[in-house]
């Protein structure tokens, strides 16, 4: 029995090489794995290995053509993501306003 794990949305786009290769899958329909190879200082097997945690957390799906598979970007759990950090971009807007205003005296 195949069982996936699931991954948390944060721990998945915690490291660089999965948050470029989100970015990657964000400018193109789908890509190929040998074409995303290309943009990395790694190997087949490590570029595969990044590309699982994404599937693990639902980031990235994939589909076989052939002998070669594709991925995609879901972008729907950096949703997640986006919601946390609005609370601090309105901490933030919050501060940078007191300090305006006392700036301003």
């Amino acid at each position: 029995m195949n069982q996936t794990r699931e991954r948390d949305v944060y721990e998945a786009i915690a490291d660089p090489t999965r948050r470029e290769l989100i970015h990657l899958l964000s400018d193109e329909e789908e890509f190929p794995l040998h074409a995303l190879m290309g943009h990395f200082p790694m190997g087949r097997t490590a570029v595969s290995k990044h590309l699982t945690v994404l599937k693990e957390a639902k980031l990235v799906s994939d589909r076989r053509v052939g002998r070669e598979t594709r991925y995609r970007l879901n972008p729907a759990p950096l949703k997640q993501v986006q919601d946390w950090l609005s609370y601090y971009e309105k901490f933030w807007q919050g501060k940078i306003a007191t300090l305006n205003r006392l700036l301003e005296e």
